[in-house]
C-alpha cells in the first residue's frame, strides 16, 4: 500500500494497476471480485487513515467504520460493458475510466465486502468527478 490508498486489480484480467505488485494470495482474491454487468462500475473504497491527521490519535473502529459508509471518494476497478455507450446521455464521452479515482455521493451504489475490503457497485452517471490525487479530500 502506498501513501495509504487502496491500490487494485482488473477483475477480468488481475493485473497492477499502480505501483503495487501483488503477491500470489491476492491475484486469486482479485479473481473473486465481480465484473460489473450494463452500466455499472465496481470501484473500491480507500483505505481509511487509521489516524486524526492534526492530533496522531488514534481513531476508534466506528469512525473509521462511518467514515468508510460516507466516504464520497472511490477508486475505480472496472466498468461493465455498457459504460458510457448512451451518446445522448453522455455526448461528450465516458467520465471516467479504469484507475481514476471519483466522487460520488456518499450512500451511492451497493456495497459489497470481498475479503475484508469493501467495494461499491455504482451506474455511470453516479460518477460526479474526477480527482488526481484523493488525500486531504473530506465529506462535509
Amino acid at each position: 500500500m502506498t501513501d495509504g490508498i487502496l491500490l487494485a486489480t482488473n477483475a477480468s484480467n488481475p493485473e497492477v494497476v499502480g505501483a503495487y505488485k501483488f503477491d500470489a494470495s491476492n491475484e486469486d482474491k482479485a479473481k473473486q471480485l465481480p465484473r460489473p454487468s450494463g452500466y455499472r462500475i465496481l470501484c473500491a473504497i480507500p483505505e481509511i487513515d487509521k489516524e486524526f491527521e492534526e492530533s496522531g490519535l488514534v481513531k476508534a473502529d466506528v469512525t473509521i467504520r462511518n467514515e468508510e459508509l460516507l466516504t464520497t471518494v472511490l477508486f475505480v476497478v472496472d466498468l461493465g460493458p455498457d459504460c458510457y455507450k448512451d451518446e445522448k446521455r453522455f455526448p461528450t464521452g465516458p467520465w471516467c475510466k479504469q484507475g481514476d479515482f471519483v466522487l460520488v455521493r456518499p450512500h451511492a451504489g451497493s456495497r459489497l465486502v470481498i475479503h475484508g475490503r469493501e467495494f461499491r457497485i455504482i451506474n455511470d452517471d453516479s460518477v460526479e468527478g474526477v480527482v488526481d490525487d484523493p488525500r486531504g479530500i473530506k465529506r462535509k
